[in-house]
C-alpha cells in the first residue's frame, strides 16, 4: 500500500488534500510569541495574520526538527507502507536536513518500507499543483516509481510569478537589498518573482506599479499556459487585485479552469501582505 505526504508550504487548499487522501505535514510560524501549524486553510484567519503584519508584528518561521519528521513518518514505517513525499523546494529551507536524518533513523529501524521524496523545486501552489497531479496520477494505479518519473516531466512546466506590494518584506528575507528595497519603494518599482529551475527566487522583471507589473504577468500566462491544467492566482490579503487579475485571464482565457486562494501564513510572512501572485503550467518545458 501507497501513502502521499506533502506538507502545508505546498498551500494545497485543504478539501482538495482532503479529497485525495493526503497526509499534510504542517509547518511552523510564531505570531506575537505563539507558535500555529498552517492547516492549509481549514480553520485559519487570514484576515487576522495580515492585519497583525500590517501592525508591525513581525511573524517567524521555523524549520521542523528530526523528532517531528520521526512523528509523521514513523507510523507509516511500522506498518510498512510504501511513502511518496512531495516536498517544496529544498533550496528555500533548513529543514529538510532535519527530515533526511529522521529517515535514515526509521529506515534502520524499519528496513522493510520503502520512503520516495520528491522535491518540487517550487513553493506555495507551485508545489501544491505538483502535489495535486501527482497524486492523482498514483491514485490512478501508477507506482510511485511512474509517478516520480511523471512528476520528473511535469515540474519543468510548473511556473510560479509574483509580485509583492511591500518590498522590506523581501528585504527581510534576504531576496533584495536594502538599497534596491529603498529605491524600489521610492520609485514605485514592483519587482516580478519567479521560482528558477533550480528552486531558488529571482528577479525576472522590474515594472513601474503594480498596474503595469499585474498586465506583464497576465500577459506572460496568455501566451504560455497549458489551460487543460488549472491556473491560480494567489493572494495575500488583497483579494481586490486579485478579482482584477481573474477577469483580465477570464477575458483572454475563457475555458480555463481558474482557482484562486489566499497565501498562507508561513509563506505569507516572506513575501508579505498585497502580495499577488499565478501559478499556471506551461505548454512547452
Amino acid at each position: 500500500m501507497s501513502v502521499i505526504f506533502c506538507d502545508s508550504n505546498c498551500e494545497l487548499w485543504f478539501d482538495k488534500a482532503e479529497e485525495l487522501g493526503l497526509k499534510v505535514i504542517s509547518m511552523p510560524y510564531t505570531l506575537k510569541g505563539e507558535e500555529y501549524y498552517y492547516d492549509l486553510g481549514k480553520n485559519t484567519n487570514f484576515k487576522a495574520f495580515y492585519q497583525a503584519v500590517r501592525e508591525k508584528n513581525m511573524p517567524k518561521t521555523s524549520a521542523l526538527n528530526e523528532a517531528n519528521y520521526i512523528e509523521y513518518f514513523e507510523p507509516y514505517f511500522q506498518k510498512g507502507e510504501d511513502i511518496l513525499y512531495i516536498s517544496f523546494s529544498s533550496q528555500l529551507s533548513a529543514t529538510f536536513s532535519f527530515m533526511q536524518s529522521a529517515i535514515q533513523t526509521l529506515k534502520e529501524k524499519y528496513p522493510q518500507a520503502t520512503f520516495t521524496w520528491f522535491d518540487t523545486k517550487s513553493i506555495s501552489m507551485g508545489a501544491g499543483l505538483q502535489v495535486y497531479e501527482g497524486a492523482k496520477y498514483l491514485r490512478e494505479g501508477h507506482t510511485i516509481p511512474e509517478t516520480v518519473a511523471f512528476l520528473e516531466s511535469f515540474r519543468d512546466k510548473v511556473s510560479t510569478i509574483f509580485m509583492a506590494s511591500d518590498l522590506n518584506h523581501l528585504k527581510r528575507g534576504g531576496r533584495l537589498t536594502s538599497a534596491a528595497a529603498f529605491v524600489g519603494t521610492l520609485l514605485s518599482i514592483k519587482p516580478i518573482i519567479m521560482v528558477n529551475a533550480e528552486g531558488k527566487l529571482v528577479v525576472k522583471s522590474k515594472e513601474l506599479g503594480a498596474k503595469k507589473a499585474f498586465a506583464t504577468m497576465v500577459q506572460e500566462v496568455i501566451h504560455k499556459a497549458d489551460i487543460s491544467y488549472p491556473v491560480v492566482i494567489l493572494n495575500a490579503d488583497d483579494e481586490e487585485h486579485a478579482s482584477q487579475v481573474n477577469q483580465m485571464l477570464t477575458e483572454k482565457l475563457p475555458e480555463a479552469e481558474i482557482w484562486q486562494q489566499p497565501v498562507g501564513p508561513v509563506i505569507g510572512t516572506h513575501c508579505g501582505p498585497g502580495t499577488i501572485g499565478i501559478v499556471y503550467v506551461k505548454k512547452e518545458n
